[in-house]
């Protein structure tokens, strides 16, 4: 148990949180413009890794591979955190 006792962090660059946000508005459109349900299709992608939840419209499957999965679930917390919690 010891090993799992320290917390580790992790850090993304502000560039890399810009790019993850274009990602991120621009898979939704296109899921929308495909007439899918955007919030749980990415979803689904998120939690599986599975990029045929992502439609290839617009280029948006592989566009979103060209983030990381944990750096697009940090930027959704950051903006739900930002939305709920003021400082």
């Amino acid at each position: 148990m010891a090993e799992f006792e320290e917390t580790r962090f992790f850090e993304v660059k502000p560039e890399t949180e810009n790019k993850t946000r274009e990602v991120i508005l621009k898979v939704y459109d296109a899921l929308k413009e495909k007439g899918h349900n955007p919030i749980s299709q990415m979803a689904g992608y998120l939690v599986s890794g599975d990029p045929t939840y992502i439609t290839s419209h617009n280029s948006a499957r592989s566009l979103v591979r060209t983030v990381e999965r944990d750096e697009i679930l940090e930027e959704l917390i950051r903006v739900y955190i930002g939305q709920y919690r003021k400082p």
